[in-house]
């Protein structure tokens, strides 16, 4: 790895064939289609989906390098219609003396549509390999012309025990130039697996930046992880802490630690779409009939950051918490939900009563069903019972007034 020195560590630690790519078993593994169809030289036009950290960019070079294919890679902002003529006349040439070209789109779910569509009649002429990478669904993010035409192998956020494997494998290749002068505690390697949510750029970045700063203990990684803003575990005690912060701001109608409680999750690297989801609840277990265009502007800015996505969203998401913390405040609906939840649970499946039910065939107006139904809109019907016999008069809405 001569060539590499200089580069990130993540950089570094890229591998260049199957052999040292680590994790994805299910993607690259013994039998898997992906590992067949570079073996047989016979790879289509892919699309990998999967979290950050998880290897989309490695393997596509992987693939280009197995297949002996010119790696080519493109991306949303700088690449126009002009340059993709450019790359599809050069892969045109490249072909017709046997040589393979594959162009990696990273980030594929942020090109527009006449980028996409630009993609199509290349990918058709036969003369380019397509691999797009996206973090999100491509159902929703590539046209579906073009997800058509490719095979999507997904990706999986690597387990903590995959990232200290990959950490554990950098030390080893790099403690020869500290000369014995460093070394690193088992328990800090650790720590950085379990904080890296999967992501390992983030956690080989994250020990590149220890190894800098000191000694490599526990202590010192927390240190650098905090200073960087990097640290935010999202699957343990840290991620309920800060979003029961938010949760209680809001419904206490702090719209300033509302505010920063929504940057502290999305600085540590949360989803959007997860704040997203946690405000439409709140806008009607908290918030609720007290004011019912709140549920409005959480569904569209839920909407907004499925469409945008980091960093764009994030001042949606502050205009939601922000308005969501000034609402008034009714738990009339969650407390009614919750009361008639606990009958169908404790009561079981009591009969509708006859008067109420549909009489679609001769038997069951025989039986009497509908039998005595008034229609409200022609005749009074103030004294029509519509729950089951054993509920009858119960009441789940508690007055409003």
């Amino acid at each position: 790895m001569k060539e590499k020195q200089g580069q990130p560590l993540a950089e570094q630690m890229r591998p260049s064939n199957l052999e040292g790519f680590f994790g994805q078993a299910d993607a690259v593994g013994k039998d898997s289609f992906l590992r067949k169809a570079i073996e047989s030289d016979s790879v289509p036009s892919l699309i990998f989906w999967g979290p950050p950290g998880t290897g989309k960019t490695t393997l596509a070079r992987i693939v280009a390098h197995e297949t002996k294919a010119e790696f080519i890679q493109i991306s949303a902002t700088s690449s126009g219609k002009k340059g993709l003529m450019e790359i599809a006349e050069n892969a045109r040439q490249r072909a017709r003396i046997g040589g393979q070209t594959l162009v990696f789109v990273d980030e594929i779910h942020r090109w527009n549509k006449a980028q996409q569509d630009a993609l199509l009649p290349i990918v058709e002429e036969g003369i380019i390999t397509l691999i797009g990478a996206t973090t999100e669904n491509p159902s929703f993010e590539v046209n579906s012309a073009l997800l058509s035409r490719c095979r999507v192998i997904v990706l999986q956020q690597l387990t903590a025990d995959d990232i200290e494997h990959i950490l554990q494998r950098a030390w080893e290749y790099k403690k020869k130039d500290f000369q014995g002068k460093k070394k690193i505690d088992t328990e800090a390697l650790r720590f950085i697996a379990e904080n890296a949510n999967g992501d390992a750029r983030f956690a080989l970045n994250a020990l590149e930046s220890s190894l800098d700063y000191g000694e490599v203990t526990k202590k010192n990684v927390q240190h650098i992880l905090q200073k960087s803003h990097l640290l935010y575990d999202k699957h343990g005690e840290e991620h309920y802490n800060v979003i029961s912060a938010l949760h209680k701001s809001l419904r206490g109608g702090d719209s300033n630690a509302s505010v920063y409680w929504v940057c502290r999750m999305l600085e540590g690297g949360e989803e959007p779409l997860y704040i997203a989801r946690r405000l439409v609840r709140f806008a009607s277990e908290d918030i609720g009939l007290a004011n019912n265009t709140a549920l409005l502007l959480a569904n569209a800015v839920f909407d907004t950051c499925h469409k945008l996505g980091m960093p764009e969203c994030g001042v949606h998401l502050a205009h939601c918490a922000i308005y969501l913390a000034n609402s008034p405040k009714s738990v009339v609906a969650y407390d009614a939900y919750e009361s008639a939840r606990r009958d169908v649970i404790e009561q079981g499946n009591l009969p509708v009563p006859l008067h109420i039910r549909n009489a679609p065939t001769k038997l069951m107006k025989e039986l009497d069903y509908g039998k005595g139904y008034k229609y409200t809109p022609k005749e009074d019907s103030e004294d029509q019972e519509y729950l089951p016999e054993k509920l009858k008069g119960r009441k789940y809405i508690q007055d409003t007034k």
